[in-house]
């Protein structure tokens, strides 16, 4: 079987814990098992992150992704000159564009084929707006570079224990029944099923699709978008040979007697989603976007600026992000 080339590791906001993580992943990398990456731009200061997280991370310098193989072994491999100051805990504008040069050339190296994935650091959204980052997030920006448009790439948050996607994301709770649709609901689910099957192997995917309201609107006493939204498109995935069961009481769903029933959760908002992969995998949940043409993957938490360069944040994440999109990227060259 051909191997897959390195993934394209973004910084993600200097200022935050993912140059130190990303450090702590390549030391990591035999027992973890990780697959080759190379890290977009920031030598010098990944160079100092090790140095104040007291790290023996050599540094080697790459000018193109295929260099990354003949030195991961013995180096953190470094591709190009983008680089900057290292100011744990303290982000600014500086900061920010890095983040988003390193962005835009690991997305770029992926899209062209010459990283056999993606996998972005976290960054902080608002520093981003301010210097004109239009984008709602990283999802979003990936998705625009890759040509799909953003309804089509859907976040799945996953870990050993549960993966979930929420079919809303980044809007305000009051605004989520008047967005879901049974047209959303089916287009998602179809996305997810696909990519259970393209890129985790699940011959059959089994999706579990949580209701709106408590008590899955207890026949329309706390709410009628179970019937009138979420069960017709859970009869139109159905008759379309998709195994999706529901609307699923929310409080129930999760339960650990009931998650071996399902591959994937289906929610309707973004807390629904994210508080139960977080309280089961917080520090192993690995953000994923599905419907690209690319492998994208990302650690499921923020730059948590209050921690940087502390040594206090935990690498799990960001181990895990590698190692998915490793094993994704490696099923896809199979096929």
């Amino acid at each position: 079987m051909q191997a897959a080339s390195a993934l394209a590791v973004s910084l993600g906001d200097p200022a935050g814990v993912g140059p130190e993580l990303l450090l702590a992943a390549w030391l990591r990398r035999d027992s973890a098992a990780l697959p080759m990456f190379f890290a977009v731009g920031g030598a010098s200061l990944l160079a100092e992150a090790a140095k104040l997280r007291r790290l023996t991370v050599p540094i080697a310098l790459i000018s193109n992704a295929a260099e990354a193989a003949a030195c991961f072994g013995q180096a953190l491999p470094v591709l190009g000159t983008l680089d900057g100051a290292y100011h744990p805990g303290q982000p600014d504008r500086t900061g920010a564009e890095l983040a988003l040069q390193s962005l835009t050339l690991a997305t770029r190296l992926a899209v062209i084929g010459e990283a056999s994935g993606l996998v972005t650091g976290p960054i902080a959204k608002s520093r981003l707006a301010e210097i004109g980052f239009t984008h709602p997030g990283q999802t979003e920006f990936v998705a625009d570079a890759c040509g799909v448009v953003p309804q089509d790439a859907v976040m799945m948050l996953a870990g050993p224990h549960l993966r979930t996607v929420p079919l809303t994301v980044h809007v305000a709770l009051s605004a989520v029944a008047g967005l879901l649709t049974p047209e959303l609901i089916e287009r998602r689910a179809r996305i997810v099923a696909a990519a259970l099957t393209r890129d985790f192997g699940i011959a059959s995917p089994r999706l579990a699709i949580a209701a709106l309201n408590p008590h899955a609107g207890e026949d329309g006493r706390m709410g009628d978008e179970e019937a009138r939204i979420i069960a017709p498109a859970i009869a139109a995935l159905r008759a379309q040979g998709i195994d999706a069961s529901g609307p699923h009481p929310a409080d129930a769903l999760f339960a650990q007697h009931q998650r071996g029933s399902y591959d994937v959760a289906l929610c309707m908002y973004h807390d629904q989603a994210l508080i139960p992969l977080k309280t089961l995998d917080f520090d192993q949940g690995v953000n994923v976007t599905l419907g690209l043409p690319i492998i994208r993957t990302s650690p499921d938490h923020g730059t948590a600026f209050a921690i940087a360069g502390t040594g206090k944040a935990n690498s799990g994440a960001t181990i895990a992000a590698i190692r998915m999109a490793g094993v994704c990227a490696v099923r896809r060259l199979a096929q």
